[in-house]
């Protein structure tokens, strides 16, 4: 593990509250960092013990986390962000693959600690998980057939048929601009549906949707136009998890060393973090 200072800084931290409740201080008092009460070092204590990092994620949302075709492994980038950010908390990353309309159950019911999968920071998310700060910055677009010329704009989405993940951001996009939604597993599905005609259109982020295009050659599909909605996303946590202040501080320390910039460059040829 290449970060030892965690576990300095933590050694050092249960020194002091140790001397503070020797000296009179009350053990039930919660200590500050966490919105329960929780301590955070104690939350980064347990999971250095554990030595694992559990991981829930799709493993199909190429580029971001899906299984390379020649050898079957995870990868992606969201899986080179969260193995690096477990890398500066100590620990190894352990992946569960799920998909999406389950993953905040699984996360929920304690299968993983966090969720690595392009997750978008919206008020309703902030409201009921503890969301990283963002490694991840794009702008919707709205994909029909390659032959669609009366889809261009967000004002010719209402009455179409549009397939999105049923908790998505993108499906609330779509709802919200007027389209029936038929409810998929993913954009890989969203494609299928849309070349054999049963949908008009899908709503996605352009680099996800750039990365197939740009892998598959598929000309069937385009780009009808962007929404002009930028998304941040980030690592979602349970709320009473107390990890959010170390990955915070592991994502900053990575964007500082230009670790998440090199891992961008890798997968867009471009930064994407900010």
């Amino acid at each position: 593990m290449r970060k030892v200072r965690y576990a300095m800084a933590l050694a050092a931290t249960l020194t002091v509250s140790l001397a503070a409740c020797s000296s009179g201080g009350s053990a039930d008092e919660p200590t500050s960092g966490s919105a329960d009460g929780s301590a955070p070092d104690s939350a980064l204590a347990e999971l250095q013990e554990a030595g694992v990092l559990k991981v829930g994620t799709e493993g199909t949302y190429a580029p971001y986390t899906y299984h390379d075709p020649e050898t079957d492994e995870l990868t992606g980038y969201d899986i080179d962000v969260i193995t690096a950010v477990a890398d500066e908390l100590g620990v190894e990353p352990e992946f569960a693959e799920t998909q999406w309309d389950a993953i905040f159950a699984g996360l929920e019911a304690e299968r993983y600690d966090i969720v690595a999968n392009q997750v978008a920071i919206t008020e309703e998310r902030q409201q009921k998980y503890d969301m990283s700060t963002p490694y991840t910055v794009s702008t919707g677009v709205v994909v029909t057939r390659a032959d669609d010329t009366e889809i261009t704009s967000i004002e010719d989405v209402k009455g179409r048929t549009a397939a999105q993940s049923a908790t998505s951001n993108w499906n609330a996009l779509a709802t919200e601009a007027g389209a029936q939604v038929e409810a998929v597993e993913g954009l890989t599905q969203s494609i299928a549906l849309l070349k054999q005609g049963r949908i008009d259109l899908t709503f996605n982020d352009n680099l996800a949707v750039l990365d197939y295009l740009n892998t598959s050659g598929d000309t069937e599909i385009k780009i009808a136009f962007e929404t002009g909605d930028s998304t941040s996303q980030g690592l979602a946590m349970r709320k009473d998890s107390g990890l959010l202040e170390a990955v915070d501080g592991a994502l900053a320390d990575l964007r500082a060393d230009g670790t998440l910039a090199e891992i961008s460059q890798k997968w867009f040829g471009e930064d994407v973090t900010q």
